[in-house]
């Protein structure tokens, strides 16, 4: 029978030895999230903003481009038009027209407006407002969930391995965070409720990359004593290697695939996920593990740890 590998059984890359070029590189990344957040910031969707969201049916006759020039006139925001679908030959476009604040009355008046813009022919099947209030409540909302997640993280981390484990992790999650903001602040791709799904799915994926590495540098821990922690993290990252490429492999082509043939709706949720899928594994070769050796963790505690673990699994 046939296997396919990427890599031989034995493989011997030196991660510790660039592990000072990766931090730097990190830093760096870092300090260009917080610049640009702070100069550029995020195009932020109308989840978030505030504004309105149409869907709209059109005619056989009239097309995406038709849609933009007949709206380039719209009073107030520029809108976001992209396409949403076919359906009985139909094509349907999403319209959003962000921060447009107003009461009913106002509403009326620009679906009216959007209305007669692109002519009666035009069939409307979804008109919804999102007022400001909502869209802060809503960054309110993400803002927790992340903050929870990575506090649940930390203490299953911490519980499983020890407290030092707990934190780097946490830290690496971060780290694939950043990186995710960096491509969306350079790309201004609209960020919206489906990019925090996505980067609660990274958080995830991350940190199951994270404990494949810290499990075997456990198990290395327990069967050898002596060996200085450096060495030891090198050798532990290579005998996951073959693994982690292979998951990682296997989630990107399946990311890739939505990014190229999904749906414009859900291009953000789809870029954000190929990212966090990119830096997932990185973190956790070139991050996550290089950090422990700068931390005083008790060898001989771990390595019980784990003993226990393995007796527990065995009864």
């Amino acid at each position: 029978m046939l296997h396919f590998r990427i890599f031989k059984d034995k493989t011997h890359f030196n991660f510790m030895g660039v592990h000072k070029l990766t931090f730097a590189g990190s830093l760096i990344m870092t300090v260009a999230v917080f610049v640009l957040l702070f100069t550029r910031g995020l195009n932020l969707g109308i989840d978030f903003t505030g504004g309105f969201l149409m869907e709209v049916q059109l005619p056989p006759t009239m097309h995406l481009e038709d849609v933009r020039n007949d709206l380039k006139n719209l009073s107030g925001s520029a809108p976001t038009i992209q396409e949403f679908g076919k359906e009985s030959g139909k094509e349907s476009v999403m319209i959003k027209i962000p921060g447009k604040e107003s009461d009913t009355a106002g509403q009326k008046a620009l679906h009216d407006e959007v209305q007669k813009l692109l002519g009666p022919q035009v069939e409307f099947r979804r008109v919804e407002y999102v007022g400001p209030q909502v869209g802060s409540e809503l960054i309110s909302a993400g803002v927790k969930a992340f903050v929870y997640s990575m506090i649940g993280i930390l203490l299953y981390i911490w519980v499983r391995f020890e407290w030092q484990f707990g934190i780097i992790a946490v830290f690496a999650l971060a780290h694939d965070m950043f990186a995710t903001l960096l491509f969306f602040e350079i790309t201004q791709i609209e960020f919206g409720l489906s990019t925090v799904a996505a980067a609660l799915l990274i958080a995830g994926y991350s940190i199951n990359e994270t404990v494949v590495v810290f499990d075997r540098i456990r198990e290395m821990l327990r069967k050898y004593r002596k060996m200085p922690l450096p060495e030891l993290v090198n050798v532990a990252i290579n005998d996951v290697l073959s693994r982690t490429v292979m998951t990682f492999l296997m989630t990107f082509m399946a990311i890739l695939a939505l990014c190229i043939f999904g749906s414009p709706v859900i291009k953000g949720f789809a870029y954000a996920m190929l990212v966090g899928v990119l830096f997932g594994p990185y973190s956790s070769m070139f991050i996550s593990a290089p950090l422990l050796t700068y931390l005083n963790i008790r060898r001989d505690a771990v390595a019980a740890k784990g003993e226990t673990e393995l007796v527990s699994v065995k009864k």
